[in-house]
């Protein structure tokens, strides 16, 4: 099992991104997620760099190998452009680099106007997305596709990678999770759901690497950790579809005052306790995840490495989790 570092673009700057992609390097994590947005999840958060040109720049300062947690590349940007962004993410990473692509947001996905597409759209969307940036990244020619939902007229990719890369899809529901049985390399989640994992699994995705991810918030006290995670991420708590479907920032502060503070408090582990973090990766270990990465919340990302660099990290390879 591999441990890796999520990078969340919504709350920290290209800057201290950078510098976290550093001191995980420096820490003894295995690999790195990184988020793609155009909008921050609330104001709170304050951010949303370009993730690409983020990309870009972590590849110099670190050899980890780094996955997109999750790309949307069926509206916002077509998927050419996508395809052309992870060939030249996949070069600059001497190959480290995953592309891991999901149905989207209306928050970040709505921005031109496009009406948003229900589900099963989505997911043909996807579907013949994939099928687009597999070809830009595999045929010596031109490329021509005149599909359902995108046309791709005599293009090609020049910088690309020796191999064609991987590509690994979320799956947050069955239907969801069916097709990235079918269509991805590799499995992505935030759920330590065991049922959608064995689901993917006995449905085609075989031995192919499942990943999962999940947010702590470090901080020197218990309830100061409560405090920010409660005021940064509360938007964690909205249930359902209705992270798919809101449009903006407002909308999911308006939505998060239906989360509690005591909500909050019993879903995250907080505070400087390192059996406290340690207990957080339980589930994700009991569901049977290949690679496991962990997400910081609040601005003392710092500690919070040395605390897993010094105590968690080597606790759980102690341990064989």
């Amino acid at each position: 099992m591999k441990i890796g570092y999520f990078l969340s673009s919504e709350e920290y700057t290209p800057a201290q991104l950078i510098e976290q992609a550093r001191l995980a390097e420096e820490s003894g994590f295995d690999g790195l997620w990184i988020s793609d947005h155009f909008h921050p999840w609330n104001d709170e958060q304050g951010q949303s760099a370009f993730v690409w040109s983020t990309i870009g720049a972590v590849s110099q300062v670190c050899e980890l190998p780094v996955t997109t947690a999750v790309t949307c590349p069926t509206v916002r940007i077509h998927p050419a452009v996508i395809a052309q962004a992870a060939a030249t993410s996949a070069v600059l990473l001497n190959g480290r680099f995953r592309l891991g692509i999901g149905t989207g947001e209306a928050l970040n996905e709505h921005i031109f106007g496009d009406a948003w597409p229900t589900v099963d759209v989505r997911l043909e969307m996807l579907e013949e997305a994939v099928e687009i940036i597999r070809r830009l990244w595999t045929e010596d020619g031109f490329v021509n596709h005149h599909g359902k939902h995108y046309t791709v007229d005599t293009a090609r990719i020049y910088t690309r990678p020796d191999s064609p890369l991987p590509i690994y899809m979320s799956g947050f529901g069955p239907e969801a999770t069916d097709v990235a049985a079918r269509i991805a390399d590799g499995y992505i989640t935030t759920s330590p759901d065991k049922e959608l994992l064995e689901r993917y699994r006995a449905n085609g995705g075989g031995d192919k690497p499942a990943q999962a991810g999940f947010k702590v918030s470090y901080a020197p006290t218990v309830d100061e950790g409560v405090e920010q995670a409660h005021r940064i991420w509360r938007n964690s708590g909205v249930p359902g579809e209705l992270a798919q479907v809101l449009p903006s920032p407002r909308h999911f502060e308006q939505a998060s005052e239906l989360v509690t503070k005591e909500q909050t408090a019993k879903s995250v582990a907080a505070g400087p306790k390192a059996d406290d973090h340690l207990e957080a990766f339980k589930p994700y270990v009991e569901a049977g995840f290949d690679e496991i990465y962990v997400a910081n919340m609040g601005p003392h990302s710092i500690d919070m490495m040395k605390l897993y660099r010094d105590e968690v990290l080597p606790e759980l390879r102690r341990s064989g989790k």
